[in-house]
């Protein structure tokens, strides 16, 4: 997002952060109740344009909010809908993109109050990374042939009673209304957001072997004082590797595997 749309979303997070650490909002409903309006809006591309015409008034705009949500959410998510319509927004799209991500950030606020955010960041990426490896899995739940409800049990069957709730109610909601993106882009977008509820940044680290917990100890802290915040491993296993490590952060890739090292001397001597 740019401009008036990056404003806007920075306030809205600032609303959402208030709303859930009052202890009588229930963040995994409001983040349902969130989800069921990013629905409505990307769906009626008509009621979308007018929420976010700057010819009209944000006052304007919210009371039409009021009239069509206050009987079908609560009186919460109803508010914080209408905050963000009193913003100004770059493009209409932008008011959806916002609202899918004050979401997907409600659900993590509840695994983060309930103690399990570390949980539903590693099984996010050991998702990912079992969609990666198996192409028939990735097929099934992309396939635009296939229902909701059917996307829905596959889901439920792989991650039911095996991930935490707030993974699968994460990973449902990313295959059934993935909107134009990529599965792998939405997941990692899905772990950014969770490592961002302790201001921290992700590391991908793949090792030839596991790492022991005093390595990951030692490479934390390590990536911590290179980038300046605290650091969450996610850790992947690939013999191909041959040794040493390879840790991307971000668009970053610092590689230190023995195979990189053979191929540059490989293409130095060629050279």
């Amino acid at each position: 997002m740019n401009g008036a749309s990056r404003e806007a979303l920075a306030a809205a997070r600032e609303r959402l952060d208030a709303l859930t650490d009052a202890t009588s909002v229930d963040a995994g409903s409001l983040a349902d109740e969130l989800a069921s309006v990013t629905a409505l809006l990307h769906r009626e591309v008509g009621l979308r344009r007018v929420l976010t015409d700057p010819a009209q008034t944000g006052e304007a705009k919210a009371q039409l909010v009021q009239r069509l949500l206050g009987s079908q959410v609560s009186g919460t998510a109803a508010d914080l809908v209408a905050g963000l319509v009193r913003s100004r927004w770059s493009q209409s799209r932008d008011l959806v993109d916002a609202l899918e991500e004050l979401a997907d950030t409600a659900d993590l606020t509840a695994a983060e109050k309930n103690g399990s955010l570390d949980d539903v960041e590693d099984e996010l990426f050991r998702f990912g990374r079992i969609v990666g490896s198996n192409t028939g899995l990735r097929a099934a739940l992309t396939d635009r042939k296939a229902t909701v409800p059917a996307k829905s049990e596959l889901l439920h069957s792989l991650l039911g009673g095996r991930a935490n709730p707030v993974t699968e109610r994460l990973v449902t909601r990313l295959v059934t209304a993935a909107r134009g993106r990529s599965l792998e882009t939405g997941l990692e977008s899905l772990s950014k957001l969770a490592a961002d509820r302790r201001n921290r940044m992700v590391a991908v680290v793949t090792s030839a072997v596991p790492l022991s917990d005093s390595h990951k100890q030692r490479l934390g802290a390590a990536l911590a004082k290179l980038y300046g915040r605290p650091m969450h491993l996610n850790l992947d296993v690939d013999p191909e590797v041959l040794g040493g490590l390879q840790v991307r952060v971000g668009d970053e890739v610092i590689n230190g595997s023995i195979a990189d090292r053979l191929a540059e001397a490989g293409r130095r001597l060629a050279g």
